[in-house]
């Protein structure tokens, strides 16, 4: 039986970017491909319509995680059993969608991630700022060490996830900001979850979405709360809900335009 792949796009101010994004999915990748439009100020829905793309318009700005949330919401309902995030912004490269997917429909494991760190020189060449480098590899390090892992990133937007993955951790509890992602990972390796990773190039340029540095110290430090309130769960110190399992049913999808 064949599984039902869903691509979702959070966008916010794509234009540019969104076509040369879908233009490098490999055909017949995709069952559907959904973009999330979080109030853009130029023509990223015009243009997602043009690409026949289905396109989801929030009626007020949602943040990157609250995006996630519609995205996955309208993944899960329409029936999808993997799911694929994928930047509209041509950071990451969607030609190698295949192989995230491809160890999931296989079997091997429920979470696949995109890391941009395979060597240092890689990263840097390919425009990483310095400082996001070291922070990025400082994180990863903690996070590693704390959480008992291996990875080589936890902050990689490229990712992809069977569909019990979705319809286990409760998302919907987490951050409607950047934190969201550092949330997800830590609640998958809370509930078992199989993570593996490939090398994607590092593709940094003036279109590609990023936060500033203020947002990135924020970032980080949400990363170490959401490791400390695992801890305290685990002790049985404080229970959190973002490691109790989700609830069977789901809210109603947001209104979608196509």
């Amino acid at each position: 039986m064949s599984l039902k792949t869903i691509v979702v796009m959070p966008a916010y101010n794509a234009e540019t970017t969104v076509e040369r994004t879908v233009r490098d999915i490999p055909a017949g990748l995709a069952d559907e491909i959904i973009l999330v439009d979080d109030c853009s100020a130029d023509r990223t829905v015009e243009v997602a319509r043009r690409l026949g793309l289905t396109v989801i318009e929030h009626e007020r700005n949602q943040g990157y995680g609250g995006n996630q949330k519609t995205c996955y919401t309208e993944a899960l309902q329409r029936g999808a059993d993997i799911v694929i995030m994928i930047h509209p912004d041509y950071q990451y490269d969607s030609r190698l969608a295949p192989h995230l997917i491809r160890f999931i429909a296989d079997g091997y494991f429920d979470i696949m991630l995109g890391s941009r760190i395979r060597t240092r020189r890689e990263s840097l060449t390919g425009g990483m700022p310095i400082w996001k480098y070291l922070s990025n590899r400082f994180l990863t390090i903690t996070e590693n060490i704390l959480l008992g892992q291996n990875l080589s990133e936890y902050h990689t937007g490229y990712r992809a996830y069977s569909r019990r993955v979705l319809e286990t951790i409760p998302w919907r509890s987490n951050s409607d900001d950047f934190a969201f992602d550092a949330q997800f990972l830590v609640q998958a390796i809370y509930f078992g979850f199989r993570i593996a990773e490939i090398p994607v190039p590092v593709r940094y340029m003036a279109e590609a979405s990023s936060i500033n540095w203020r947002r990135s110290v924020r970032y980080g430090l949400e990363n170490l709360k959401v490791i400390g309130q695992l801890w305290l769960h685990r002790l049985g110190v404080k229970r959190n809900p973002l490691f109790i399992p989700a609830a069977a049913d789901a809210p109603a999808p947001t209104k979608t335009t196509t």
